[in-house]
């Protein structure tokens, strides 16, 4: 009973969102399945047509690691039902490391950007591509043309896209712009558990907070890679994180994360 009585919510709030989105019919969301984050969001997970924003704290402006590996979790379901575009600016994504995340890097097509516009110009043109299942990019700051023009091509393909926020080569970060993203979410490194018997490295865990997300609501968890092989989701919630975790200054979460 109690399950039926929450589809028939999420059912509701995902007609809720298409009547916002000016649309007939909900569109197909992906669900984390915890409802810790999936009661956050309009029709109960992340629209499968459509793009998110993953934004790295302190360093992973630069470097990306950890928004990286968030990102090919993120899209992981999605991935395994077409092709993937990964859109660099510089050659440096660790393709084994993505095999450890179950990543199907057979499916994977990597294409290095002269440049941010043409950056994003390779993205809208593969997520806009019948068999692309989903298209990840690098951009510091896609503006709110070039974030439309990105949803355009998710509607008329179907597909899954992401954009990393990063300065693959440093400098002053721009500032900040309108989104046209549905999502945008922030993402640093957090403490793995240590596994039971004591030998090797736990499964990787981030530190997440979904700062906006069109008709849902904020929140904040740790969460990690989930070790069942077959799950509704590759994460895992650890923890749900109260407001006053949200407010920690960029010098006490680099000292946590060290």
């Amino acid at each position: 009973m109690l399950g039926s009585r929450q589809a028939r919510i999420e059912a509701l709030r995902g007609r809720i969102a298409a009547i916002e989105a000016g649309t007939r019919t909900p569109t197909p969301v992906l669900p984390f399945g915890d409802p810790r984050i999936d009661r956050r969001l309009p029709g109960g997970g992340l629209p499968q047509a459509g793009w998110h924003e993953v934004v790295g704290e302190g360093l992973e402006g630069e470097s990306g690691a950890a928004t990286a590996a968030f990102a090919a979790l993120l899209a992981r379901p999605r991935a395994m039902k077409g092709a993937v575009v990964w859109v660099l600016r510089r050659s440096d994504l660790h393709v084994p490391g993505l095999v450890n995340l179950g990543f199907p890097v057979e499916r994977l097509i990597l294409v290095r950007a002269r440049d941010e516009a043409e950056g994003l110009s390779v993205l809208e043109d593969a997520l806009a591509t019948p068999g692309v299942a989903v298209a990840i990019g690098e951009a510091e700051a896609p503006d709110l043309v070039a974030g439309r023009r990105l949803q355009l091509a998710c509607e008329r393909a179907g597909g899954f896209g992401v954009v990393l926020h990063r300065r693959p080569y440093g400098g002053p970060a721009k500032g900040a712009t309108g989104s046209a993203a549905f999502s945008r979410w922030r993402v640093g490194p957090a403490p793995g558990r240590a596994p039971p018997d004591g030998l090797g490295l736990g499964p990787p865990a981030w530190r997440v907070a979904l700062e906006r997300c069109r008709g849902g609501r904020p929140g904040a968890w740790i969460l990690e890679q989930s070790e069942a092989e077959h799950g509704p989701h590759p994460f895992r919630v650890v923890s749900e994180l109260a407001d006053h975790d949200l407010v920690e200054t960029q010098p006490e979460r680099l000292r946590r994360v060290g």
